[in-house]
């Protein structure tokens, strides 16, 4: 069995990161979605509410397949949780060429501290790869339509939370 992990902060889950993981899934056997739940960052949303999040656009707005992911949380290196999960690959979502030397660095310190896990990167189509979470926030918080960026429970959660 094919495993990839897909870490990131997910605060919150957009289009962008679900066609990152919907094409992983045509690629691996099952994905861990793995939200990072690091006391370095600020974050709008709790672990506990962006797996909850994360949950509910994946599994009850847009009905993937339970048994092909798994949802965590993490504070610990990503290769740690490779080698829990027996995960040959780590999948990283590029937005445009300003992500690409922060992700080639990690991609490259990953390698470093375990030389058997590969970093695969995956772009979102076309029209999501200018969303980022931090631009989804600020359009709701400023009462703007995030309908395009973000499933339907996910718009909820921000509307209702802002």
């Amino acid at each position: 069995m094919k495993i990839a992990i897909y870490p990131g902060t997910f605060d919150p889950i957009t289009y962008g990161h679900i066609d990152v993981i919907r094409k992983s899934l045509n690629i691996f056997d099952k994905i861990i979605v793995a939200t990072t739940d690091n006391s370095n960052k600020n974050y709008h949303f709790s672990i506990e509410d962006r797996i909850s999040i994360i949950n509910n656009s994946l599994f009850k707005d847009l009905k993937f397949n339970k048994n092909k992911i798994k949802i965590i949380s993490f504070d610990n290196l990503t290769i740690n949780l490779c080698k829990k999960y027996k995960a040959s690959t780590i999948i990283r979502g590029l937005r445009a060429v300003s992500d690409f030397e922060y992700e080639f660095q990690l991609a490259g310190m990953n390698k470093k501290l375990n030389s058997k896990i590969e970093t695969m990167f995956l772009m979102s189509d076309i029209e999501n790869q200018i969303i980022s979470s931090k631009f989804v926030k600020e359009i709701a918080n400023l009462g703007g339509n995030i309908d395009r960026f973000v499933t339907k429970s996910t718009a909820k959660v921000l509307k209702n939370n802002l």
